[in-house]
């Protein structure tokens, strides 16, 4: 089994991020770069994780017109990531661009194109903020009309909450590849995650890929909480 534990480097530094990468990268299959390290460590940090042989996840939910969204792929495209990630909220001309870039700027780079993600529905959101943004309030069928929309437009695969992976996978062609934040072993104390599983549960549920922070970065020993999560899955 490839191991499908993307490990989210939320925190706010440089020295942090490479720390905690060196520390649990024998256990994990990838890291998520974020909109905090990102921002406070800029491109390069996406080389200096490359170079520990890890693949990348830059998690910046792209939402723009069309035109930008495609030059911002194209540039992280050239920063070798593997996956990232666009709002399917952004609608079908955008998503088109973000795809056709992907594949275009990595023809010319020589490079194996990265899964360009929709997202659909974060998960901090449960109805009422969905009603409260003017969307639908049942945020199964939110997600299910953003997944249809985003695949229909060409990508390749969703980031989706845990507990809509088994209705996406009823209409969803096997193909399409499902990255799942929201992941708790439930050890942890409540937080801002609303729809969550654990990872063995998301596994059986569809799910390719998870995304996994607090649980690991949090941890006293963040080593052995990732190593044991990949031992639960196995």
């Amino acid at each position: 089994m490839r191991n499908p534990i993307i490990v989210a480097l939320d925190v706010p530094t440089a020295e942090q991020a490479l720390a905690l990468a060196r520390d649990v990268a024998p256990a994990v299959g990838a890291f998520k770069i974020g909109g905090e390290l990102f921002t406070a460590a800029g491109p390069d940090i996406i080389q200096r994780v490359r170079e520990l042989g890890a693949g990348v996840f830059l998690d910046l939910k792209y939402h723009d017109i069309p035109n930008t969204v495609a030059k911002a792929v194209a540039a992280a495209v050239r920063l070798d990531v593997q996956m990232l990630t666009v709002h399917a909220s952004g609608g079908s001309a955008m998503l088109r661009a973000a795809e056709e870039s992907a594949q275009q700027t990595a023809a010319q780079s020589g490079r194996h194109p990265p899964l360009v993600l929709g997202v659909t529905v974060l998960t901090s959101l449960d109805g009422s903020a969905l009603a409260e943004i003017g969307g639908d309030a049942n945020v199964g069928r939110q997600v299910e009309r953003l997944a249809g929309l985003t695949v229909r437009s060409g990508l390749r695969g969703l980031v989706c909450s845990p507990l809509e992976i088994v209705a996406l996978r009823q209409f969803l062609p096997d193909k399409v590849q499902l990255v799942t934040p929201g992941i708790r072993t439930g050890a942890e104390q409540a937080d801002d995650q609303k729809r969550t599983l654990t990872p063995r549960e998301a596994i059986a549920a569809g799910a390719n890929w998870l995304v996994i922070g607090r649980p690991i970065y949090a941890a006293p020993n963040p080593r052995a909480a990732a190593e044991a999560i990949w031992k639960s899955l196995n």
